[in-house]
Parts: structure tokens; sequence; C-alpha cells
């Protein structure tokens, strides 16, 4: 259990980091992202979950 809060922690501080960075870039990011088709957002997606899953197995195996 330890060790997954400390995955989850970093993971917040990684996903945290460009909105405390960056905010006006987010911002501009963010309103770019709704000009992008779905079907893109959902292959990127999946490859995105695809990875992670592969660097989960990988990592604990």
């Amino acid at each position: 259990m330890k060790y997954f809060l400390c995955v989850l922690g970093m993971v917040l501080i990684v996903e945290g980091l460009p909105y405390f960075a960056f905010p006006d870039k987010i911002k501009a990011y963010l309103r770019k992202l709704t000009d992008i088709p779905d079907t893109t957002l959902r292959v990127i997606g999946s490859i995105a979950v695809i990875t992670g899953l592969l660097l989960v197995h990988f990592g604990t195996g």
C-alpha cells in the first residue's frame, strides 16, 4: 500500500507541474484540444493506456 501511495503521489506531481508552471499555456492548449476529433483523442488515449499497462507489467515482473 505504501508503494501504491508513493506512485500515486508521483503521478499527481507530474500531472500538476504544468498547471503550476505554465497556467496560461495550459489554457491555450485546452482550447485547441476541442478542435481535435474524438477518434484521434481515443487513439491517443488507448495508446497511453496500453503503454502504461506494459510499463506496469515489465516494472513488476
